[in-house]
């Protein structure tokens, strides 16, 4: 059975009907490898849409339903240029006895990536959650020393597994609480604040082309968590530390209002930090009614647009294929209907809202950006 929760629950999240104007163009780093030779996706494929307007646009992809369910996996290839893995990198995934690496999955992953002319998104390196159980039981007894050693270990030794195949790495995740305070996990605990920036330089060791990304939920509107994360990261940027990118997840609730995202992706952007939204889901009460599913489109929408408005955001990825595999059931009980496809993997109006808006880009003048 494979594992359907992403990376973190939320406290809070935003949402509501409305739009944001296009401006800027959107642009992407050159990616790590070739494509390989694909099927060319049709016309109206959010990925050739996307395509003209110089962004990537992605899906969490689940594994095991690539390779059982054959509509599934259609959608994947033909529908998005760049994966994530929901859980497949994660460490107690690669690594479930200590020192015994198990690469199979992700390996998988990244071979429908290249067959498909996609890039990947790595996630993710250092997390407080998904833990292997051997760590768990072991660490809180352990040395500093001692953890810090695991902890570069796995770093690298994912890192450099995947070197060159690999576009955004998801290289620290969820340190902050809500408050702005730093998250009381292990490595907190074990190693200081000091371990975000190591991580970072353990990553760029490994793989000094890959993109750096700190990930984080709710920084999507201006608030204690979002500021302390931008002061994280231009402290970083200002001691050296390889950082490349922030990572805005982007989990909404059709019961609130929508954040200030466009403005919260530009002023990190402003830093010379490259962004992306990288776990898109737009969640609400069940069954959806009109009003509520207007709502969700309002805020597929919206968040589209604060992406193609910010020529800094690389990508734009939603987390999920399909209402039957989504995450938002087990954890917030009587609210689904998160993704822009339904139960049987039709595409919803949420999946029209987001063509219709990529095709309005791709028709501005002076949108596309040439840099690849």
């Amino acid at each position: 059975m494979s594992i359907r929760l992403r990376a973190g629950l939320i406290t809070s999240a935003v949402i509501g009907a409305g739009a944001v104007i296009l401006s800027q163009g959107a642009a992407f780093a050159a990616p790590p490898t070739p494509p390989s030779h694909h099927t060319p996706a049709p016309a109206d494929s959010l990925r050739a849409l996307a395509s003209q307007s110089g962004l990537r646009i992605g899906a969490a992809v689940n594994t095991d339903l690539l390779a059982t369910n054959s509509e599934y996996r259609a959608i994947a290839a033909s529908q998005f240029s760049s994966v994530t893995p929901e859980n497949v990198m994660k460490w107690e995934v690669v690594e479930p006895t200590q020192g015994t690496y198990d690469w199979s999955a992700a390996d998988d992953l990244v071979s429908f990536a290249q067959q498909n002319g996609q890039l990947v998104r790595g996630h993710t390196l250092v997390w407080h959650s998904q833990l292997p159980a051997w760590l768990n039981a072991a660490a809180p007894s352990m040395s500093s020393d001692q953890v810090r050693a695991l902890l570069k270990k796995h770093v690298v030794d994912e890192v450099t597994h995947f070197k060159g195949k690999i576009w955004q790495w998801d290289v620290v995740n969820e340190a902050f609480n809500d408050d702005g305070t730093l998250r009381d996990t292990i490595w907190l605990q074990k190693l200081g604040p000091g371990y975000i920036a190591d991580a970072f330089r353990w990553a760029h060791e490994a793989d000094p082309r890959a993109l750096l990304f700190y990930n984080d939920y709710n920084i999507e509107f201006t608030g204690p968590k979002s500021n302390a994360v931008y002061q994280l990261v231009k402290d970083l940027t200002a001691q050296g530390v390889p950082i490349d990118g922030v990572g805005f997840q982007t989990h909404l609730d059709s019961q609130y209002p929508l954040p200030d995202l466009q403005n919260n992706l530009q002023r990190f952007a402003a830093l010379g930090l490259k962004v992306a939204e990288t776990e898109v889901d737009v969640r609400t009460t069940l069954p959806v009614t009109p009003v509520e599913q207007n709502a969700q489109i309002g805020g597929f929408t919206s968040t589209l647009q604060a992406c193609l408005a910010v020529r800094a955001c690389l990508s734009y990825t939603v987390w999920g294929i399909g209402d039957a595999y989504s995450w938002v059931p087990d954890v917030f009980p009587g609210e689904g209907a998160a993704t822009i496809y339904d139960e049987n993997l039709q595409p919803k109006p949420e999946y029209t809202a987001l063509q219709q808006t990529l095709a309005l880009a791709a028709g501005t003048p002076g949108r596309n950006d040439p840099r690849r």
